[in-house]
């Protein structure tokens, strides 16, 4: 993995802390509303972290595979991006 550990590893440690206090909230039969909102901050930072890889990813492989003139491994790369996007 090329993305900074030191960026990724918090952001879903943090994510991780945070969805564990969301099952606790509704162990709790705490208010919808809330729990809604802190699943809206878990998912802030998986997008973060994700946006961070991926990040690394293109600015790393990706950007090789243009770089070393492979027109096969230049496919290849658009087609894992293309899949990443179509499961989004």
């Amino acid at each position: 993995m090329r993305a900074d550990r030191k960026k990724v590893e918090p952001l879903l440690r943090t994510a991780r802390g945070q969805l564990d206090g969301v099952l606790k909230m509704i162990e709790d039969d705490r208010y919808c509303m809330e729990i809604a909102t802190q699943l809206q901050a878990v998912e802030s930072l998986v997008h973060k972290a994700r946006r961070e890889v991926l990040r690394a990813h293109l600015s790393g492989c990706v950007q090789e595979a243009f770089e070393t003139g492979d027109e096969q491994a230049r496919a290849a790369k658009i087609d894992e991006i293309i899949k990443l996007l179509d499961k989004a």
